[in-house]
């Protein structure tokens, strides 16, 4: 049974309040960051949105930008792909003044079109920022994570007793752990999401990324020379995405499981693992949430660097449009905007305990909300990322993604998965960066 999201509701009432209190101080400033409340002299931007989930949050974080700096910023979203949604306000002369992309995009339309912000101040208290031929393109907005989300609650409610992730070291750890929960009466441990993106662009997507050379391991792949059924990572965690769907509650469903029932699955405890990210926290949070949920590596039967580590970084990037169609004082106030989300109270609070995303900014000392974040920042404090890679096909999730989605259904082998995978990768052009 959903909730409403109190949060939300409670961002909205305190937005509301602001806005109250500086009308009634006839419109003031709002401290050193802010100045007074006509600094802006009407002045408007837009800005792009790609993340659904904190688009009401967005939004009323710009009526509070609005009411400190007189800058009124515009906040869009599109379901559109981000790439074709932009290329279509390029095509009409008409783009955003900000824009978050995926980090990928920021080395294409973020290298065509973006402004330089290598003198701005947040540049340096952030080990995330994208810089494409010595020039500082993409912002980051937040880290984000994958592994093995599990329930604390879930599991103890059906042990009796805490648990503790780091007893999972292994494989046969994990498939230990499951066995146990099947003997205490969880008769389905596992969860598995379908969508494309979470099977070939999230769980894939470490074949490339948990290796000591990822781009030349890439590059083995578009050249036709990876054998993937004889390497050892890629079996390592196909071994454990057998287990994944050994155990897997909605194994009857396989890729046609609603995303709606598996995270409603981990939120409620019905469950004990999905694989998973940080940003699944709002999905979560939409159910009758039974928790602390948090997140582990995905375990599996080679001890190698990777072994303890999550995969990834910074996530969703921002760029400020420096084409000809944006003037040099819209650009300049685009800046501005992303030097106070980086460096403002507001900013701040905005993203670690409104949309409780973990901040990739050294001086935000907010809390974050979000339980698993919570779990992945104490991984980014120790160094423990393994780091994305940022660099695939834009077909590549959608592709692979299918072929994944026959493997979870049981509709190919893992040759013939391997095999998919190698032929996709020979047969498709290589992604400059």
């Amino acid at each position: 049974m959903k909730k409403s999201n109190f949060k939300k509701m409670l961002v909205l009432v305190l937005s509301f309040a602001m806005v109250l209190a500086f009308t009634a101080c006839g419109g003031g400033g709002g401290g050193d960051e802010g100045g007074s409340g006509g600094s802006g002299d009407g002045k408007s931007i837009t800005l792009f949105n790609s993340k659904s989930e904190i688009q009401e949050d967005f939004e009323n974080l710009a009526k509070v930008y609005e009411e400190q700096t007189g800058v009124h910023v515009e906040v869009y979203y599109s379901q559109d792909t981000v790439s074709a949604h932009l290329a279509t306000k390029y095509a009409s002369k008409a783009p955003y003044t900000i824009n978050m992309v995926d980090a990928k995009d920021i080395y294409s339309l973020g290298k065509q079109y973006g402004a330089d912000m290598s003198d701005m101040a947040w540049v340096g208290d952030t080990d995330y920022a994208i810089s494409v031929d010595d020039k500082v393109l993409g912002f980051p907005t937040c880290i984000e994570c994958r592994g093995i989300l599990y329930n604390e609650a879930a599991i103890k409610g059906a042990l009796g007793e805490d648990f503790d992730p780091a007893s999972i070291k292994t494989l046969d750890d994990f498939k230990a752990m499951c066995d146990k929960l099947v003997a205490a009466g969880m008769d389905a441990p596992t969860a598995i999401l379908g969508p494309d993106w979470s099977l070939a662009a999230h769980y894939l997507q470490q074949v490339y990324e948990e290796r000591e050379d990822p781009e030349a391991f890439v590059q083995s792949l578009y050249k036709g020379e990876a054998d993937l059924m004889s390497d050892a990572k890629f079996n390592a965690l196909m071994d454990t995405f057998d287990v994944l769907k050994e155990y897997n509650q909605f194994k009857t469903q396989g890729s046609n499981a609603e995303d709606e029932l598996v995270h409603q699955a981990m939120s409620e405890g019905k469950d004990a693992f999905q694989f998973g990210g940080c940003w699944e926290w709002n999905d979560l949070l939409t159910y009758d949430y039974n928790g602390p949920v948090g997140i582990m590596p995905v375990p599996q039967n080679l001890e190698d660097d990777y072994t303890g580590k999550l995969v990834g970084g910074g996530a969703k990037y921002f760029y400020v449009d420096g084409s000809e169609y944006t003037s040099e004082a819209d650009q300049e106030a685009g800046k501005a905007f992303l030097e106070w989300l980086a460096s403002s109270d507001e900013g701040k609070t905005f993203v670690s305990d409104t949309c409780g995303m973990v901040s990739p900014f050294k001086s935000n000392t907010v809390p974050c909300t979000n339980d698993i974040g919570k779990v992945v920042k104490e991984y980014v404090d120790a160094g423990l990322l393994v780091p994305n890679y940022d660099y695939d096909p834009d077909d590549h999730y959608s592709k692979l993604g299918i072929e994944m989605k026959k493997y979870l259904d049981n509709a190919c082998t893992r040759e013939e998965l391997a095999k998919a995978i190698q032929d996709y990768w020979a047969s498709t052009t290589p992604v400059e960066h």
